[in-house]
Protein backbone atom coordinates (compact mmCIF):
# COMPACT_ATOMS: atom_id res chain seq x y z
CA UNK A 1 0.00 0.00 0.00
CA UNK A 2 1.60 3.63 -1.05
CA UNK A 3 -0.09 7.28 -0.92
CA UNK A 4 -0.58 9.07 -4.25
CA UNK A 5 -1.73 12.69 -4.90
CA UNK A 6 -3.23 14.07 -7.90
CA UNK A 7 -5.92 12.96 -10.24
CA UNK A 8 -3.88 10.59 -12.55
CA UNK A 9 -4.33 7.71 -10.05
CA UNK A 10 -7.53 8.91 -8.76
CA UNK A 11 -9.05 7.98 -11.93
CA UNK A 12 -7.38 5.30 -12.46
CA UNK A 13 -8.97 1.56 -12.02
CA UNK A 14 -6.65 -1.35 -10.80
CA UNK A 15 -5.72 -4.38 -12.34
CA UNK A 16 -7.41 -7.23 -10.66
CA UNK A 17 -5.52 -8.64 -7.98
CA UNK A 18 -3.40 -12.16 -7.73
CA UNK A 19 -5.17 -15.05 -6.30
CA UNK A 20 -8.31 -12.95 -5.46
CA UNK A 21 -10.95 -15.49 -6.67
CA UNK A 22 -10.03 -17.95 -4.58
CA UNK A 23 -10.26 -15.52 -1.42
CA UNK A 24 -13.16 -14.77 0.78
CA UNK A 25 -13.32 -11.55 3.41
CA UNK A 26 -14.87 -11.46 6.76
CA UNK A 27 -15.54 -7.78 8.09
CA UNK A 28 -16.72 -7.50 11.85
CA UNK A 29 -19.59 -4.60 12.49
CA UNK A 30 -20.98 -2.83 9.40
CA UNK A 31 -20.25 0.65 10.75
CA UNK A 32 -19.00 3.00 7.70
CA UNK A 33 -16.01 1.69 7.92
CA UNK A 34 -16.78 -2.18 7.54
CA UNK A 35 -19.33 -1.12 4.87
CA UNK A 36 -16.31 0.74 2.72
CA UNK A 37 -13.92 -2.04 3.29
CA UNK A 38 -16.45 -4.29 1.32
CA UNK A 39 -17.38 -1.53 -1.23
CA UNK A 40 -13.40 -1.39 -2.62
CA UNK A 41 -13.21 -5.05 -1.71
CA UNK A 42 -15.73 -5.20 -4.76
CA UNK A 43 -14.77 -2.12 -7.17
CA UNK A 44 -11.36 -2.47 -6.49
CA UNK A 45 -10.75 -5.88 -5.18
CA UNK A 46 -12.77 -6.98 -7.66
CA UNK A 47 -13.62 -9.91 -5.08
CA UNK A 48 -16.67 -12.40 -6.02
CA UNK A 49 -19.86 -10.71 -3.50
CA UNK A 50 -20.88 -13.85 -2.58
CA UNK A 51 -17.58 -14.45 -0.65
CA UNK A 52 -17.32 -11.55 1.74
CA UNK A 53 -19.36 -11.89 4.64
CA UNK A 54 -20.34 -9.07 6.81
CA UNK A 55 -21.15 -10.29 10.47
CA UNK A 56 -23.24 -7.39 13.26
CA UNK A 57 -24.38 -7.72 16.43
CA UNK A 58 -27.67 -6.02 15.96
CA UNK A 59 -30.06 -6.16 13.36
CA UNK A 60 -29.42 -3.07 11.33
CA UNK A 61 -26.49 -1.70 9.81
CA UNK A 62 -24.57 1.36 9.74
CA UNK A 63 -22.95 1.77 13.66
CA UNK A 64 -22.53 5.39 14.24
CA UNK A 65 -24.20 6.62 10.81
CA UNK A 66 -27.58 6.25 12.06
CA UNK A 67 -30.75 7.74 11.71
CA UNK A 68 -34.40 5.85 12.40
CA UNK A 69 -37.87 6.51 13.40
CA UNK A 70 -38.88 4.07 16.18
CA UNK A 71 -42.31 2.90 16.03
CA UNK A 72 -42.71 4.03 20.11
CA UNK A 73 -40.21 6.90 20.37
CA UNK A 74 -39.98 8.69 16.84
CA UNK A 75 -37.00 9.94 14.99
CA UNK A 76 -33.76 9.37 17.18
CA UNK A 77 -30.08 10.56 15.76
CA UNK A 78 -26.99 10.32 18.07
CA UNK A 79 -25.37 12.56 16.49
CA UNK A 80 -24.34 14.34 12.90
CA UNK A 81 -21.55 14.29 10.82
CA UNK A 82 -20.15 17.37 9.60
CA UNK A 83 -17.82 17.09 5.91
CA UNK A 84 -15.91 19.26 3.56
CA UNK A 85 -14.35 18.65 0.05
CA UNK A 86 -11.04 17.68 0.99
CA UNK A 87 -12.35 14.09 2.90
CA UNK A 88 -10.50 12.51 -0.57
CA UNK A 89 -10.94 9.23 0.30
CA UNK A 90 -14.51 9.01 0.92
CA UNK A 91 -15.39 10.86 -2.57
CA UNK A 92 -13.32 8.59 -4.00
CA UNK A 93 -15.99 5.92 -2.62
CA UNK A 94 -18.96 7.50 -3.26
CA UNK A 95 -18.46 8.90 -6.92
CA UNK A 96 -19.01 4.85 -7.55
CA UNK A 97 -21.61 4.50 -4.99
CA UNK A 98 -25.42 5.10 -7.21
CA UNK A 99 -27.41 7.27 -5.84
CA UNK A 100 -30.72 5.02 -4.22
CA UNK A 101 -33.08 8.45 -5.83
CA UNK A 102 -31.43 8.62 -9.14
CA UNK A 103 -29.37 5.45 -10.00
CA UNK A 104 -27.89 6.90 -12.87
CA UNK A 105 -26.15 9.73 -10.52
CA UNK A 106 -23.89 8.98 -7.96
CA UNK A 107 -23.96 9.50 -4.23
CA UNK A 108 -21.17 12.08 -4.68
CA UNK A 109 -22.92 14.09 -7.68
CA UNK A 110 -26.00 14.26 -5.77
CA UNK A 111 -24.35 15.98 -2.65
CA UNK A 112 -21.74 18.18 -4.49
CA UNK A 113 -25.00 19.74 -6.33
CA UNK A 114 -26.76 19.82 -2.94
CA UNK A 115 -24.04 21.90 -1.82
CA UNK A 116 -23.27 23.87 -4.78
CA UNK A 117 -27.05 24.85 -4.96
CA UNK A 118 -27.37 25.76 -0.97
CA UNK A 119 -23.77 25.92 0.33
CA UNK A 120 -23.43 25.64 4.10
CA UNK A 121 -22.78 28.81 6.42
CA UNK A 122 -24.22 30.08 9.55
CA UNK A 123 -25.72 33.27 10.09
CA UNK A 124 -25.59 33.19 14.17
CA UNK A 125 -23.09 30.78 15.88
CA UNK A 126 -23.91 31.40 19.56
CA UNK A 127 -26.34 32.94 21.17
CA UNK A 128 -26.37 34.47 25.14
CA UNK A 129 -29.14 35.55 27.20
CA UNK A 130 -31.64 33.22 26.29
CA UNK A 131 -31.49 33.80 22.22
CA UNK A 132 -30.05 36.60 22.15
CA UNK A 133 -26.78 37.23 19.59
CA UNK A 134 -23.67 36.37 21.49
CA UNK A 135 -21.66 38.58 19.20
CA UNK A 136 -18.68 36.54 18.39
CA UNK A 137 -18.99 38.15 14.87
CA UNK A 138 -16.68 35.74 13.28
CA UNK A 139 -13.16 37.08 15.35
CA UNK A 140 -11.53 34.01 17.27
CA UNK A 141 -10.29 37.11 19.88
CA UNK A 142 -6.71 35.00 20.79
CA UNK A 143 -4.34 37.16 22.79
CA UNK A 144 -0.92 37.11 20.97
CA UNK A 145 -0.04 34.66 23.79
CA UNK A 146 -2.87 32.35 22.71
CA UNK A 147 -1.68 32.61 19.32
CA UNK A 148 1.74 31.90 19.96
CA UNK A 149 0.21 28.41 22.13
CA UNK A 150 -1.43 27.50 18.93
CA UNK A 151 2.01 28.24 16.60
CA UNK A 152 3.82 26.11 19.15
CA UNK A 153 1.57 22.92 19.11
CA UNK A 154 1.55 23.39 15.30
CA UNK A 155 5.20 22.99 14.84
CA UNK A 156 5.19 20.26 17.95
CA UNK A 157 6.51 16.49 16.78
CA UNK A 158 3.98 13.70 17.62
CA UNK A 159 6.13 11.79 20.41
CA UNK A 160 6.50 15.11 22.63
CA UNK A 161 2.97 15.08 22.94
CA UNK A 162 2.34 11.68 23.97
CA UNK A 163 0.14 11.18 26.90
CA UNK A 164 -0.48 15.04 27.05
CA UNK A 165 -3.68 16.69 27.84
CA UNK A 166 -4.71 20.03 26.05
CA UNK A 167 -4.17 21.72 29.06
CA UNK A 168 -0.44 20.72 29.07
CA UNK A 169 0.03 22.90 26.36
CA UNK A 170 -2.49 25.71 26.60
CA UNK A 171 -3.19 28.20 29.35
CA UNK A 172 -5.94 30.33 30.61
CA UNK A 173 -5.89 33.14 28.16
CA UNK A 174 -6.51 30.64 25.17
CA UNK A 175 -9.64 28.87 26.90
CA UNK A 176 -11.56 32.35 27.09
CA UNK A 177 -10.81 32.98 23.31
CA UNK A 178 -13.85 32.66 20.84
CA UNK A 179 -11.55 30.38 19.04
CA UNK A 180 -11.99 27.09 21.68
CA UNK A 181 -15.51 28.07 22.32
CA UNK A 182 -15.80 27.34 18.31
CA UNK A 183 -13.21 24.00 18.73
CA UNK A 184 -15.10 22.60 21.93
CA UNK A 185 -18.01 22.52 20.78
CA UNK A 186 -17.66 22.13 17.15
CA UNK A 187 -15.49 18.73 17.19
CA UNK A 188 -16.39 18.13 21.20
CA UNK A 189 -13.21 18.60 22.53
CA UNK A 190 -12.70 19.05 26.16
CA UNK A 191 -9.72 20.52 28.26
CA UNK A 192 -8.69 17.00 29.71
CA UNK A 193 -8.43 15.20 25.81
CA UNK A 194 -5.12 14.67 23.80
CA UNK A 195 -3.17 17.43 22.75
CA UNK A 196 -1.62 15.55 19.86
CA UNK A 197 -5.40 14.83 18.75
CA UNK A 198 -6.10 18.69 18.81
CA UNK A 199 -2.70 19.03 17.05
CA UNK A 200 -3.92 16.84 14.32
CA UNK A 201 -6.76 18.87 13.75
CA UNK A 202 -5.49 22.28 13.70
CA UNK A 203 -2.85 20.43 10.79
CA UNK A 204 -5.80 18.32 8.93
CA UNK A 205 -8.18 21.59 8.76
CA UNK A 206 -5.86 24.95 8.55
CA UNK A 207 -7.31 25.55 5.32
CA UNK A 208 -10.60 26.09 6.49
CA UNK A 209 -9.37 28.24 9.65
CA UNK A 210 -11.29 30.56 7.93
CA UNK A 211 -14.83 28.97 7.53
CA UNK A 212 -14.51 27.68 11.85
CA UNK A 213 -16.64 30.72 12.73
CA UNK A 214 -19.68 30.57 10.60
CA UNK A 215 -19.04 26.68 9.60
CA UNK A 216 -18.97 28.17 5.91
CA UNK A 217 -15.81 24.88 5.60
CA UNK A 218 -18.46 22.55 6.28
CA UNK A 219 -21.13 20.55 3.85
CA UNK A 220 -23.69 18.39 4.63
CA UNK A 221 -26.20 15.37 3.48
CA UNK A 222 -29.97 16.08 1.88
CA UNK A 223 -30.83 13.51 5.02
CA UNK A 224 -29.69 11.97 7.92
CA UNK A 225 -26.52 10.05 7.52
CA UNK A 226 -28.37 6.74 7.39
CA UNK A 227 -30.21 7.46 4.64
CA UNK A 228 -28.01 9.69 2.74
CA UNK A 229 -24.47 7.55 3.21
CA UNK A 230 -25.64 3.91 4.56
CA UNK A 231 -28.52 2.43 2.83
CA UNK A 232 -26.97 3.44 -1.01
CA UNK A 233 -24.29 1.51 0.44
CA UNK A 234 -25.81 -1.27 1.77
CA UNK A 235 -28.12 -1.46 -1.68
CA UNK A 236 -24.37 -1.29 -3.90
CA UNK A 237 -23.16 -4.57 -1.45
CA UNK A 238 -26.48 -6.70 -1.80
CA UNK A 239 -26.81 -5.82 -5.44
CA UNK A 240 -23.22 -7.53 -6.07
CA UNK A 241 -24.41 -10.39 -3.55
CA UNK A 242 -22.29 -9.32 -0.74
CA UNK A 243 -23.87 -11.54 2.71
CA UNK A 244 -25.11 -9.30 5.68
CA UNK A 245 -25.21 -12.19 8.96
CA UNK A 246 -26.95 -9.95 11.53
CA UNK A 247 -27.66 -10.81 15.10
CA UNK A 248 -23.77 -12.13 15.47
CA UNK A 249 -21.81 -11.27 17.65
CA UNK A 250 -17.67 -11.59 17.37
CA UNK A 251 -15.95 -12.00 21.16
CA UNK A 252 -12.44 -13.24 19.44
CA UNK A 253 -10.28 -13.46 16.66
CA UNK A 254 -7.68 -16.49 17.43
CA UNK A 255 -4.14 -16.09 15.67
CA UNK A 256 -1.42 -18.14 14.99
CA UNK A 257 1.78 -17.04 15.58
CA UNK A 258 4.74 -18.70 14.00
CA UNK A 259 8.15 -16.88 11.99
CA UNK A 260 7.22 -13.66 12.92
CA UNK A 261 3.86 -14.09 10.97
CA UNK A 262 1.13 -13.33 12.74
CA UNK A 263 -2.32 -15.42 11.15
CA UNK A 264 -5.43 -14.84 11.75
CA UNK A 265 -6.93 -18.53 12.36
CA UNK A 266 -10.84 -18.93 13.43
CA UNK A 267 -13.29 -16.30 14.58
CA UNK A 268 -15.18 -16.72 17.66
CA UNK A 269 -19.20 -15.33 17.46
CA UNK A 270 -22.21 -16.12 19.09
CA UNK A 271 -24.84 -15.88 16.86
CA UNK A 272 -28.75 -15.84 17.42
CA UNK A 273 -27.81 -16.73 20.73
CA UNK A 274 -25.78 -20.08 19.52
CA UNK A 275 -21.69 -20.07 20.32
CA UNK A 276 -20.42 -20.67 16.98
CA UNK A 277 -16.50 -20.41 15.33
CA UNK A 278 -15.31 -19.92 11.74
CA UNK A 279 -12.61 -21.47 10.91
CA UNK A 280 -9.71 -19.41 8.50
CA UNK A 281 -7.19 -19.98 6.07
CA UNK A 282 -4.63 -18.16 5.01
CA UNK A 283 -6.58 -17.07 1.80
CA UNK A 284 -9.54 -15.75 4.68
CA UNK A 285 -8.85 -12.09 4.57
CA UNK A 286 -10.32 -10.42 8.34
CA UNK A 287 -11.22 -6.77 8.88
CA UNK A 288 -12.29 -5.72 12.51
CA UNK A 289 -14.02 -2.67 13.63
CA UNK A 290 -11.99 -2.47 16.83
CA UNK A 291 -13.92 -0.29 19.24
CA UNK A 292 -16.65 1.93 18.86
CA UNK A 293 -17.91 5.41 20.01
CA UNK A 294 -21.14 4.47 20.67
CA UNK A 295 -21.21 1.24 22.42
CA UNK A 296 -23.53 1.05 24.90
CA UNK A 297 -25.88 3.82 23.82
CA UNK A 298 -28.80 4.21 26.07
CA UNK A 299 -32.25 5.86 25.21
CA UNK A 300 -34.84 7.55 27.07
CA UNK A 301 -37.92 9.27 26.34
CA UNK A 302 -39.83 12.38 27.10
CA UNK A 303 -41.20 10.58 30.48
CA UNK A 304 -37.94 8.81 31.41
CA UNK A 305 -34.21 9.86 31.27
CA UNK A 306 -31.33 7.38 29.71
CA UNK A 307 -29.87 5.00 32.05
CA UNK A 308 -25.64 5.30 32.42
CA UNK A 309 -25.40 1.86 32.83
CA UNK A 310 -21.88 0.66 31.70
CA UNK A 311 -19.18 0.65 33.91
CA UNK A 312 -15.55 1.06 32.25
CA UNK A 313 -14.92 -1.31 29.26
CA UNK A 314 -18.20 -2.69 28.97
CA UNK A 315 -19.09 -3.07 25.78
CA UNK A 316 -18.93 -6.32 23.00
CA UNK A 317 -16.51 -4.39 21.12
CA UNK A 318 -14.69 -3.25 23.18
CA UNK A 319 -14.23 -7.22 25.35
CA UNK A 320 -13.95 -7.96 21.20
CA UNK A 321 -11.01 -6.11 20.98
CA UNK A 322 -9.73 -7.02 24.89
CA UNK A 323 -9.56 -10.43 23.86
CA UNK A 324 -7.65 -9.61 20.50
CA UNK A 325 -4.96 -7.38 22.15
CA UNK A 326 -4.26 -9.73 24.55
CA UNK A 327 -2.97 -12.19 21.95
CA UNK A 328 -0.30 -9.56 21.14
CA UNK A 329 1.31 -6.31 22.23
CA UNK A 330 1.24 -5.02 18.43
CA UNK A 331 -3.37 -5.45 18.56
CA UNK A 332 -2.94 -1.98 20.89
CA UNK A 333 -4.42 -1.05 24.28
CA UNK A 334 -7.83 -0.51 24.20
CA UNK A 335 -7.81 0.23 28.31
CA UNK A 336 -6.56 3.59 27.31
CA UNK A 337 -9.51 4.56 25.06
CA UNK A 338 -12.31 2.82 27.42
CA UNK A 339 -10.96 3.17 30.98
CA UNK A 340 -12.81 6.37 32.21
CA UNK A 341 -16.37 6.80 31.35
CA UNK A 342 -16.26 10.00 33.03
CA UNK A 343 -13.27 11.62 30.51
CA UNK A 344 -15.52 10.32 27.43
CA UNK A 345 -19.35 10.60 27.80
CA UNK A 346 -21.88 13.31 26.80
CA UNK A 347 -25.32 13.02 25.59
CA UNK A 348 -27.24 13.75 22.86
CA UNK A 349 -30.68 14.14 22.19
CA UNK A 350 -33.41 14.50 19.43
CA UNK A 351 -36.26 17.25 19.67
CA UNK A 352 -39.08 16.46 17.16
CA UNK A 353 -41.59 19.45 17.04
CA UNK A 354 -44.92 18.64 16.85
CA UNK A 355 -46.65 22.22 16.47
CA UNK A 356 -46.12 25.90 14.97
CA UNK A 357 -45.20 27.08 18.69
CA UNK A 358 -42.00 26.47 18.50
CA UNK A 359 -40.25 26.97 15.16
CA UNK A 360 -40.76 30.81 15.66
CA UNK A 361 -38.09 31.27 18.62
CA UNK A 362 -35.75 28.96 16.30
CA UNK A 363 -36.55 31.30 13.12
CA UNK A 364 -35.48 34.02 14.92
CA UNK A 365 -32.09 32.55 16.07
CA UNK A 366 -30.70 30.74 12.68
CA UNK A 367 -31.95 34.08 10.63
CA UNK A 368 -34.48 31.34 7.68
CA UNK A 369 -37.17 29.53 7.33
CA UNK A 370 -36.63 25.71 8.97
CA UNK A 371 -39.27 24.59 6.39
CA UNK A 372 -37.80 25.75 3.16
CA UNK A 373 -35.93 22.52 2.89
CA UNK A 374 -32.34 24.32 2.54
CA UNK A 375 -29.34 25.00 5.09
CA UNK A 376 -31.43 26.33 8.45
CA UNK A 377 -29.04 26.80 11.46
CA UNK A 378 -25.48 26.21 8.78
CA UNK A 379 -24.41 23.79 11.91
CA UNK A 380 -24.28 24.40 15.63
CA UNK A 381 -25.73 26.76 17.73
CA UNK A 382 -23.61 27.42 20.80
CA UNK A 383 -25.68 28.76 23.84
CA UNK A 384 -22.32 29.96 25.62
CA UNK A 385 -23.69 30.80 28.81
CA UNK A 386 -25.34 27.84 29.36
CA UNK A 387 -24.46 25.23 32.37
CA UNK A 388 -24.22 22.12 30.12
CA UNK A 389 -22.50 24.10 27.49
CA UNK A 390 -25.52 23.27 25.07
CA UNK A 391 -25.74 23.33 21.32
CA UNK A 392 -28.12 22.29 19.06
CA UNK A 393 -28.66 22.32 15.36
CA UNK A 394 -31.66 22.08 12.43
CA UNK A 395 -30.19 20.44 9.57
CA UNK A 396 -32.12 20.75 6.11
CA UNK A 397 -35.70 19.66 6.42
CA UNK A 398 -37.16 17.22 6.41
CA UNK A 399 -34.06 15.24 7.94
CA UNK A 400 -35.86 12.01 7.31
CA UNK A 401 -37.84 11.05 4.01
CA UNK A 402 -40.84 9.84 5.91
CA UNK A 403 -41.11 13.23 8.17
CA UNK A 404 -44.58 14.21 8.40
CA UNK A 405 -44.92 17.91 6.51
CA UNK A 406 -44.70 20.48 9.40
CA UNK A 407 -42.92 19.16 11.99
CA UNK A 408 -38.86 19.49 12.30
CA UNK A 409 -36.65 17.26 13.67
CA UNK A 410 -33.47 19.25 15.71
CA UNK A 411 -30.32 17.63 17.59
CA UNK A 412 -29.22 19.12 20.70
CA UNK A 413 -26.35 17.99 23.13
CA UNK A 414 -24.27 19.15 25.62
CA UNK A 415 -21.22 18.97 26.82
CA UNK A 416 -21.03 19.05 30.62
CA UNK A 417 -23.65 16.48 31.59
CA UNK A 418 -22.67 16.81 35.56
CA UNK A 419 -23.73 20.33 35.42
CA UNK A 420 -27.49 21.59 36.81
CA UNK A 421 -28.83 23.30 34.39
CA UNK A 422 -29.95 27.07 34.23
CA UNK A 423 -33.61 25.90 34.04
CA UNK A 424 -33.73 22.66 34.85
CA UNK A 425 -31.75 22.41 37.93
CA UNK A 426 -30.80 19.10 37.68
CA UNK A 427 -27.80 17.90 35.60
CA UNK A 428 -28.40 16.92 31.95
CA UNK A 429 -27.79 12.95 32.45
CA UNK A 430 -30.70 12.94 35.04
CA UNK A 431 -33.17 14.71 33.23
CA UNK A 432 -36.23 13.25 30.85
CA UNK A 433 -36.48 14.02 27.36
CA UNK A 434 -38.85 16.50 28.42
CA UNK A 435 -36.96 18.12 30.79
CA UNK A 436 -33.67 18.47 28.88
CA UNK A 437 -36.25 19.82 26.02
CA UNK A 438 -37.55 22.90 28.94
CA UNK A 439 -33.68 23.62 29.28
CA UNK A 440 -33.36 24.50 25.36
CA UNK A 441 -36.28 26.19 25.13
CA UNK A 442 -35.13 28.42 28.24
CA UNK A 443 -31.79 28.82 26.16
CA UNK A 444 -33.52 30.13 22.71
CA UNK A 445 -35.69 32.52 24.59
CA UNK A 446 -39.38 30.84 24.98
CA UNK A 447 -41.06 32.98 27.81
CA UNK A 448 -40.68 30.87 31.44
CA UNK A 449 -44.10 30.55 31.63
CA UNK A 450 -44.49 29.09 28.29
CA UNK A 451 -41.82 26.26 28.62
CA UNK A 452 -43.02 23.46 30.35
CA UNK A 453 -46.30 23.52 28.14
CA UNK A 454 -44.52 23.37 24.77
CA UNK A 455 -42.24 20.67 26.35
CA UNK A 456 -44.35 18.73 27.02
CA UNK A 457 -47.12 19.20 23.86
CA UNK A 458 -45.43 20.71 21.43
CA UNK A 459 -42.08 18.65 21.33
CA UNK A 460 -41.31 14.58 21.77
CA UNK A 461 -37.62 14.49 22.76
CA UNK A 462 -35.72 11.84 23.22
CA UNK A 463 -32.08 11.74 24.93
CA UNK A 464 -29.59 8.99 24.56
CA UNK A 465 -26.23 8.61 26.90
CA UNK A 466 -23.25 7.43 25.00
CA UNK A 467 -20.71 6.46 27.19
CA UNK A 468 -18.10 5.95 24.52
CA UNK A 469 -18.45 8.84 22.56
CA UNK A 470 -15.18 10.99 22.70
CA UNK A 471 -12.98 7.74 23.85
CA UNK A 472 -10.78 8.64 20.96
CA UNK A 473 -9.82 11.74 22.37
CA UNK A 474 -8.09 10.33 25.08
CA UNK A 475 -4.63 11.16 25.69
CA UNK A 476 -2.44 7.96 23.93
CA UNK A 477 1.23 6.98 23.04
CA UNK A 478 2.52 4.84 20.17
CA UNK A 479 1.36 1.67 20.12
CA UNK A 480 -1.75 2.67 21.78
CA UNK A 481 -4.14 2.62 18.73
CA UNK A 482 -3.11 -0.39 16.98
CA UNK A 483 -1.26 -0.11 13.06
CA UNK A 484 -4.12 -0.39 10.30
CA UNK A 485 -2.58 -3.90 9.56
CA UNK A 486 -0.48 -5.04 12.85
CA UNK A 487 3.31 -5.40 11.84
CA UNK A 488 3.55 -9.06 10.48
CA UNK A 489 -0.27 -9.69 9.71
CA UNK A 490 -0.89 -11.86 6.87
CA UNK A 491 -4.68 -11.61 6.31
CA UNK A 492 -5.63 -9.17 8.91
CA UNK A 493 -6.69 -5.59 9.60
CA UNK A 494 -7.98 -2.98 12.16
CA UNK A 495 -10.36 -0.53 10.67
CA UNK A 496 -12.43 2.16 11.94
CA UNK A 497 -11.77 5.21 14.38
CA UNK A 498 -8.84 3.27 16.94
CA UNK A 499 -7.36 1.88 14.21
CA UNK A 500 -4.02 4.15 13.70
CA UNK A 501 -3.16 5.63 10.07
CA UNK A 502 -0.99 8.92 9.87
CA UNK A 503 -1.67 12.50 9.68
CA UNK A 504 -5.63 11.91 9.38
CA UNK A 505 -8.07 13.16 11.84
CA UNK A 506 -10.51 10.11 14.02
CA UNK A 507 -13.89 11.52 14.06
CA UNK A 508 -14.45 11.75 10.90
CA UNK A 509 -16.67 10.12 8.39
CA UNK A 510 -12.96 10.12 6.03
CA UNK A 511 -10.88 7.85 8.88
CA UNK A 512 -13.79 5.43 8.70
CA UNK A 513 -13.17 5.37 5.05
CA UNK A 514 -9.55 5.60 4.71
CA UNK A 515 -8.64 3.18 7.51
CA UNK A 516 -10.68 0.79 5.51
CA UNK A 517 -9.50 1.81 1.95
CA UNK A 518 -5.42 1.34 3.31
CA UNK A 519 -6.64 -2.45 4.93
CA UNK A 520 -7.95 -3.76 1.32
CA UNK A 521 -5.41 -2.09 -0.45
CA UNK A 522 -2.49 -4.05 1.90
CA UNK A 523 -4.30 -7.39 2.20
CA UNK A 524 -4.73 -7.80 -1.62
CA UNK A 525 -2.34 -6.00 -2.77
CA UNK A 526 -4.21 -3.31 -4.80
CA UNK A 527 -2.26 -1.21 -7.09
CA UNK A 528 -3.39 1.90 -7.22
CA UNK A 529 -2.12 4.86 -4.59
CA UNK A 530 -4.57 5.56 -1.58
CA UNK A 531 -4.94 9.54 -1.80
CA UNK A 532 -2.70 10.90 0.79
CA UNK A 533 -4.30 13.57 3.60
CA UNK A 534 -4.36 16.81 1.87
CA UNK A 535 -1.36 18.77 2.31
CA UNK A 536 -2.68 22.55 3.41
CA UNK A 537 -0.23 21.89 6.26
CA UNK A 538 2.78 22.39 3.75
CA UNK A 539 0.95 25.31 1.51
CA UNK A 540 2.99 28.15 2.45
CA UNK A 541 -0.46 30.27 0.72
CA UNK A 542 -2.74 28.54 3.45
CA UNK A 543 0.02 28.95 6.28
CA UNK A 544 -0.43 32.67 5.56
CA UNK A 545 -3.83 33.10 5.11
CA UNK A 546 -5.42 31.28 7.88
CA UNK A 547 -2.56 33.57 10.19
CA UNK A 548 -3.79 36.41 9.07
CA UNK A 549 -7.73 35.30 9.85
CA UNK A 550 -6.51 33.53 13.50
CA UNK A 551 -5.58 37.20 14.10
CA UNK A 552 -8.64 38.48 13.17
CA UNK A 553 -6.42 40.74 10.47
CA UNK A 554 -4.29 42.35 13.07
CA UNK A 555 -0.94 42.77 11.08
CA UNK A 556 2.59 41.02 12.13
CA UNK A 557 4.41 44.05 13.51
CA UNK A 558 1.24 44.23 15.80
CA UNK A 559 1.83 41.32 17.46
CA UNK A 560 4.08 42.13 20.60
CA UNK A 561 6.15 39.32 21.10
CA UNK A 562 9.90 38.79 20.70
CA UNK A 563 10.47 36.31 18.21
CA UNK A 564 8.12 38.83 15.71
CA UNK A 565 10.68 41.75 16.11
CA UNK A 566 13.17 39.07 15.01
CA UNK A 567 11.05 37.87 12.38
CA UNK A 568 10.96 41.21 11.05
CA UNK A 569 14.14 42.63 11.98
CA UNK A 570 15.04 45.97 11.28
CA UNK A 571 15.78 45.75 7.87
CA UNK A 572 13.82 42.30 7.01
CA UNK A 573 10.91 43.60 5.13
CA UNK A 574 13.30 45.98 3.26
CA UNK A 575 14.99 43.29 2.13
CA UNK A 576 12.42 41.28 0.96
CA UNK A 577 10.46 44.40 -0.84
CA UNK A 578 9.81 43.47 -4.72
CA UNK A 579 9.81 39.78 -4.03
CA UNK A 580 7.39 36.84 -4.23
CA UNK A 581 7.81 37.03 -0.05
CA UNK A 582 6.62 40.38 0.01
CA UNK A 583 3.85 39.91 -2.59
CA UNK A 584 2.84 37.00 -0.34
CA UNK A 585 2.70 38.91 2.81
CA UNK A 586 0.82 41.62 1.30
CA UNK A 587 -1.75 38.87 -0.72
CA UNK A 588 -2.61 37.54 2.86
CA UNK A 589 -3.24 40.77 4.75
CA UNK A 590 -0.15 40.17 7.28
CA UNK A 591 1.86 43.90 6.36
Amino acid sequence: MYYSNGNYEAFARPEKPAGVDRKSAYLVGSGLAALSAACFLVRDGQMKGEHIHILEELDIAGGACDGINDPQKGFIIRGGREMENHFECLWDLFHSIPSIENPEHSVLDEYYWLNKHDPNYSLQRATVNRGQDAHTDGKFALSDKASMEIVKLFLTRDEDLYDKKITDVFTEEFFQSNFWLYWQTMFAFETWHSALEMKLYIQRFIHHIGGLPDFSALKFTKYNQYESLILPMIKYLEDHNVQFQYNTRVTNVRFEFRDGRKIARQILCVHDGREEAIDLIEDDLVFVTNGSCTENSTLGDNDTAPEMKTRPGEGGCWQLWKNIAAQDPAFGRPEKFCGNIEKTYWESATVTTLDDRIPPYLEKICKRDPFAGKVTTGGIVTCKDSSWLMSWTINRQPHFKEQPKGQLVVWVYGLYGDRPGDFVKKPMRECTGAEIAMEWLYHVGVPESEIEDMALNSARTIPCMMPYITAFFMPRTAGDRPKVVPEGCVNFAFIGQFADTVRDTVFTTEYSVRTAMEAVYTLLDVDRGVPEVWGSCYDIRVLLDSTSKMMDGKKLEDIKLPFVAEFLGKHALKKVDGTIIMELLQRYGLV
